[in-house]
């Protein structure tokens, strides 16, 4: 689905990290966990082609990101949703239009609104559709960008830091909607630091911990 093959990235002439290889597989369940610095954000990035590596190779759904074209890209990430950590909200449109936002983009208003309804329900923010997102809370901003990240029905969520702002009931709460995801047979991939949350959804999901450090990634192995 993604696969990581012994890539490196860097900044500047120095590599942040080198020799990374990575397989997300179908249904699968991934924390990435390291300090700050280690290149978690941009390990995300490449697997959503927002970088190219500088060595090796990132196949996203069997094609090497680095023959792809820019319109080839963008229907790729059509089947990524990604969770920003800053959100990423256009403020000037309301939290339904955010979340819609994709499928409008794609010209598949339909759709969106067939499917904004129920994701509301889903984020428990049906009351708040029409507020604008500087109206909102820090958990409620995370919920919309989880439902605006899933709108398009993605093989693949992809989520930096989502629980780095809210407090620790809002942050199960939200892991608890990635695990749903899960289940639903949706590949997650989530960078964190909070290594007491990962161990906190030891009885919930069965993932694998990968930690960045040092410019090398350790794959645990163990089972949460």
């Amino acid at each position: 689905m993604i696969e990581l093959d012994n890539i490196s990235y860097g900044y500047g002439g120095t590599a942040l990290f080198s020799g990374v290889s990575l397989k997300l597989a179908p249904g699968s369940f991934h924390f990435l966990t390291g300090p700050s610095g280690a290149g978690k954000t941009t390990l995300l990035r490449l697997c959503y082609a927002d970088l190219r590596a500088s060595v090796g190779h990132v196949r996203l759904f069997g094609q090497d990101a680095a023959d792809l074209s820019r319109d080839q890209v963008a229907m790729i990430r059509r089947r990524i949703g990604v969770v920003h950590q800053d959100t990423q909200f256009l403020d000037h449109l309301s939290i339904a239009e955010n979340i819609a936002l994709p499928l409008t983009v794609a010209d598949r208003i339909a759709e969106a609104q067939d499917n904004l309804t129920q994701l509301l329900s889903w984020v428990s923010l049906g009351p708040q559709a029409g507020q604008l997102p500087p109206e909102l809370s820090g958990g409620e901003r995370q919920r919309a960008a989880l439902a605006r990240a899933v709108i398009m029905s993605p093989d693949v969520v992809i989520a930096d830091e989502p629980t780095g702002n809210v407090d620790w009931e809002m942050s199960q709460r939200l892991l608890a909607l990635l695990v749903e995801l899960n289940r639903m047979g949706k590949t997650i991939l989530i960078a964190t630091h909070d290594l007491a949350m990962i161990r906190s959804m030891k009885s919930d999901v069965n993932a694998r911990v990968l930690r960045l450090k040092g410019g090398q990634l350790i794959q645990a192995g163990a089972e949460l």
